[in-house]
Parts: C-alpha cells; sequence; structure tokens
C-alpha cells in the first residue's frame, strides 16, 4: 500500500457554517464537516472511493491562490 498526496481546497460556509473541500480537477473528491479535522477524513473517505473506481483522473492542475484588487 502506498500513500498518495492530494491538493484540497477548503472553505467555511458562512450560512451552515461547515467546512467544505474538495480536490481540484478530481470529480467526486468533495465533502464538507463541522470541524476542519473531520472535513480531512470525509474528504480521505472520498478519495479513497474515487481511487476505488479506478485511477483517478485530475482533470487540471492546481497553481495556487492570490489576491486582486478591484476598485469598487
Amino acid at each position: 500500500m502506498k500513500n498518495l498526496k492530494f491538493t484540497i481546497l477548503i472553505q467555511k460556509d458562512s450560512e451552515t457554517g461547515f467546512y467544505v473541500g474538495y480536490v481540484p480537477g478530481m470529480i467526486g473528491a468533495h465533502s464538507q464537516g463541522k470541524t476542519i479535522s473531520e472535513l480531512k477524513q470525509n474528504l480521505k473517505d472520498a478519495i479513497s472511493l474515487c481511487i476505488e473506481e479506478g485511477e483517478p483522473i485530475i482533470l487540471n492542475e492546481f497553481i495556487g491562490t492570490d489576491e486582486l484588487e478591484v476598485a469598487i
């Protein structure tokens, strides 16, 4: 058994207070949790299910985050 590393993105839903996360570009690899720890475990489960279906397909490459200033 080998370990694979995936980039995950995490956001907090302002309405529910839940943390929502996903693997950029991997269809089906998304979940939520009341805590970041719970979210990460749920994402591990979602990723494992994706892998069970076959080699996970990453549709795009995560580059990073940046800030953009907009005058309003």
